[in-house]
């Protein structure tokens, strides 16, 4: 495996350096996303969500309560909102690893305001898509959430990590900024990155394969970057009977970018990610095959 990475790495390498001018452009192309479809969906309902969890309050009673307060507040704020909120519970000593590993995988689900504005509004021109698509995602990660807290209260409560000492708390407004600023950083890093990586490898599959440029980057991007792949989707197949469903298969395979900001954030925490990989599986064969059904 790390001779595998190496040689990636080394091609990825090699590629920007013999089309400089084209990673460039996919670099842009990820900029100009994160800026106008990402950036305003995301940050204020971060910070939002972040201050609400950190607010001084009566805590729910029992585990489920905590499950669906950490479910509404996370997994309708979209990528990466529902892990950054459990693994601050896992740090905070308020819920297990275990149960962090559970909610990490059910609250995940593209932004309501994303969903019903960028994918809705402007990729398809008519909101009610979008809120199709809402109910049909959250429809699964619901059945998830009741099969695991019915799963988890059936068994004894997991060990809890110790919450940290801290010797000056900060303000939950200043310290819910401090770390959506870092939630960010992420999220534009590896938007930018993998719109650069995608860029890069659409235009060599087109070149290898004869497709064109459109069809190229309807291939790569879902699987490196999600808003690129719903733009790609949008400009190759408006108007036709498949572009719902493409679009739901797109949002529930997430990309690269996604499960690596999923991945940093967990880790950070000690959260595994088995549970978060085997309930992706689940999303891809049920959100599209749904989507279809109910559209």
């Amino acid at each position: 495996m790390p001779m595998l990475n190496t040689a990636m790495i080394w091609c990825m390498i090699l590629l920007f350096l013999f089309r400089p001018a084209l990673a460039r452009e996919g670099a842009e192309f990820g900029i100009e996303l994160f800026a106008g479809a990402l950036l305003p969906y995301l940050l204020p309902y971060l910070i939002l969500t972040q201050w609400l969890l950190r607010l001084p309050g009566r805590e729910p009673k029992g585990r489920t309560g905590t499950y669906w307060k950490t479910y509404v507040l996370g997994a309708f704020g979209g990528f990466p909102v529902g892990a950054a909120s459990v693994a601050h519970l896992v740090k905070d000593g308020r819920l297990s690893r275990s149960e962090g590993g559970f909610l990490t995988a059910v609250c995940h689900a593209p932004s309501s305001m994303l969903l019903v504005g960028f994918v809705g509004h402007e990729l398809f021109g008519d909101a009610k898509e979008g809120w199709l698509l809402m109910g049909v995602i959250h429809s699964v990660n619901l059945v998830l959430l009741v099969a695991g807290t019915l799963y988890f209260r059936s068994r004894p409560a997991g060990r809890t990590p110790d919450p940290p000492v801290h010797k000056v708390r900060a303000s939950p407004l200043t310290a819910s900024l401090k770390e959506s600023s870092q939630t960010i950083v992420l999220v534009a890093t590896s938007v930018i990155f993998f719109s650069a990586v995608g860029t890069v490898a659409a235009e060599l599959l087109s070149s290898i394969t004869g497709m064109g440029s459109t069809g190229a980057g309807l291939a790569v991007y879902p699987v490196f970057e999600m808003t690129a792949g719903l733009r790609m989707a949008a400009d190759a197949l408006a108007g036709l009977p498949a572009h719902g469903a493409v679009t739901a298969l797109i949002l529930s395979m997430n990309g690269l970018s996604i499960h690596l900001q999923v991945a940093v954030i967990a880790r950070g925490a000690g959260i595994g990610l088995r549970p978060y990989v085997a309930a992706r599986l689940i999303h891809v064969v049920a959100v599209p095959l749904l989507f279809v059904l109910v559209a």
